[in-house]
């Protein structure tokens, strides 16, 4: 099997997020894309979408844009970074704009090819099994930790999410996924 291009997108990856630390852990970033990438392969052999998912953050949390990806790895990498990639707005803040960008998410992930939703899920179930984990170890105090504060709106987000990716429904990490929202958000409300 050739690995090249992946593993050159690994290398990208790795020293795009260089001396990042995640959020309130005390580990390297990268240990998310790379989990991203780890789920994305129990759906999918495909080397561009498990390159599109280590490299997911790529364009939303460094200085490289969508169009050095593309120099990179070419254009369908490049699209399916940038459909899971957040827009900031101008004069306001992460918090202010959350909801909105939020909305956004889910109604764009919604829209996207199956492949696409396969790389999402990566990245949307490794960011819920942190949640899990941590949510076991603080309780209601994890959520301070975020730019929006109040757990019904993250609730809200994690279950649009659930309900834009259910063309997924027959693999494990989509189960994997809503199982984890029950278990930190509660069966209700679904």
């Amino acid at each position: 099997m050739d690995t090249s291009f992946l593993d050159k997108a690994i290398v990208f990856a790795v020293q795009a997020h260089a001396g990042t630390p995640r959020r309130g852990k005390n580990f390297p970033y990268i240990v998310h894309p790379l989990e991203a990438m780890a789920i994305t392969a129990t759906m999918t052999g495909d080397q561009e979408l498990l390159a599109a998912a280590v490299l997911h953050d790529v364009v939303e949390d460094t200085d490289y844009t969508v169009a050095d990806l593309e120099r990179e790895f070419g254009p369908r990498v490049a699209a399916l970074v940038a459909g899971e990639s957040d827009s900031l707005y101008e004069n306001q803040s992460e918090a202010a704009s959350w909801h909105v960008r939020k909305q956004e998410a889910i109604n764009r992930i919604k829209a996207q090819s199956r492949e696409a939703q396969m790389v999402a899920l990566g990245d949307k179930l490794s960011n819920m099994r942190a949640i899990y984990r941590d949510y076991n170890e603080l309780g209601d105090k994890l959520w301070q930790r975020f730019h929006v504060t109040d757990v019904a709106e993250h609730a809200w987000h994690y279950r649009g999410l659930a309900a834009s990716l259910a063309p997924l429904a027959a693999t494990e990490a989509y189960r994997e996924f809503t199982a984890l929202i029950d278990k930190v958000f509660g069966k209700s409300q679904r």
